[in-house]
């Protein structure tokens, strides 16, 4: 810090110099020149030094890096370790490479939208893309709620996607499907049978266990599922249901039961391609080796839904059997099953003719 003087178109003159630290620990220096006496040059820098304690004192910025670091640690709380692992991965390999010393209010609408349409790899798809806003705007969310933004920059940006084309079986096809299963003992037949009898998820019939069922009240209670990122714990949507056991259903389940010889707690066999993940491919490679479409096996829980709907099923009902948490979703499936448009054709007015016999057919030439 210093007080220096200089001497222009003959006039002395008088140049402060101050320097210091700012509250990150980054050198601040502050000049200023032309002051005609020393009692404005003294004034001055009293000025300067009481701006750069302001600055050493002020609670320090946010950066991008920091802030998502933050909000990591709070998930830990809340969240599954997966959504924490899938937020670590997904922020680290698209976002952190363009934001990281960004400071976070710095982060303008313009540069989400320049980031997420033009920044990131344009080969990625339209569902991922649409992934990483989501949790860009969720992070934004937190600072929002903790005052540290006065707005999200992600607001009013997104990312359209195409409808994803749901396969399902038709109910000749999941006769077909079954039945070749249990004719060749194939090692998923129970799982298959039980995931297109409760239209339950993948991870909810891993983790079934007999105290689960109530063969009396005919139900099943399904309050966990399993995964192999979180292990065993609470339904995808945190809540309980209760999943209603058809008579044929039943049948099959006293027979399982019998053939298990309460070896084990589990329902169904925790086979390790299940464990591993495997269910998807090993049931669409069935299909398409037996001729029917080859569904993956979470669109066994689809088929589930699509045929109680198509056959008058209430659309309140099938939402509280499968656990959907909206209307919306059920919806989905709904349109899926084209019950909302059955039967509209018929209104159309005019027919088709019926076949004359011995009609006259005429010859273009």
């Amino acid at each position: 810090m210093a007080i220096n003087t200089y001497i222009e178109n003959g006039k002395k003159l008088y140049e402060i110099y101050v320097n210091g630290f700012d509250s990150r620990g980054i050198r601040v220096q502050r000049r200023k020149k032309g002051l005609d006496t020393l009692r404005k040059a003294e004034m001055a820098e009293f000025e300067l030094k009481r701006e750069l304690a302001k600055l050493k004192e002020e609670a320090v910025p946010f950066r991008w890096s920091e802030w998502l670091s933050e909000c990591l640690k709070r998930m830990k709380l809340v969240h599954r370790p997966s959504t924490v692992i899938n937020y670590t991965a997904q922020m680290g390999k698209w976002i952190n490479p363009h934001w990281d010393n960004l400071d976070l209010h710095k982060i303008t609408k313009q540069k989400v939208y320049d980031t997420i349409f033009t920044d990131i790899d344009s080969k990625i798809s339209p569902w991922t893309r649409k992934t990483i806003l989501k949790m860009v705007r969720r992070i934004f969310e937190m600072a929002v709620e903790e005052g540290i933004l006065d707005r999200n920059p992600c607001a009013g940006i997104r990312v359209n996607v195409p409808e994803v084309d749901q396969k399902v079986l038709t109910k000749t096809e999941v006769g077909i499907f079954l039945q070749e299963a249990k004719q060749t003992n194939h090692r998923f037949y129970p799982i298959w049978a039980m995931a297109l009898m409760t239209g339950m998820r993948s991870g909810e019939l891993f983790a079934l266990k007999w105290t689960d069922i109530d063969f009396d009240g005919k139900t099943i209670s399904v309050s966990k599922q399993w995964t192999n990122k979180n292990g065993f714990g609470p339904t995808k949507t945190q809540r309980s249901r209760v999943v209603p056991i058809s008579n044929a259903l039943l049948k099959f389940l006293k027979e399982l039961k019998i053939k298990s010889g309460n070896q084990s707690e589990f329902v169904l066999p925790q086979m390790p391609e299940w464990e591993n993940g495997e269910q998807a491919r090993i049931t669409r490679e069935f299909c398409a080796a037996i001729g029917i479409t080859p569904v993956k096996f979470h669109d066994l829980r689809a088929t589930f839904i699509t045929n109680l709907l198509a056959r008058g099923e209430s659309l309140a009902r099938v939402m509280a059997i499968v656990g959907h948490s909206q209307i919306k979703t059920t919806n989905g499936y709904l349109r899926k099953a084209g019950v909302d448009v059955q039967g509209a054709t018929e209104k159309l007015g005019y027919d088709l003719p019926d076949e004359v016999v011995g009609a006259k057919v005429l010859s273009l030439r």
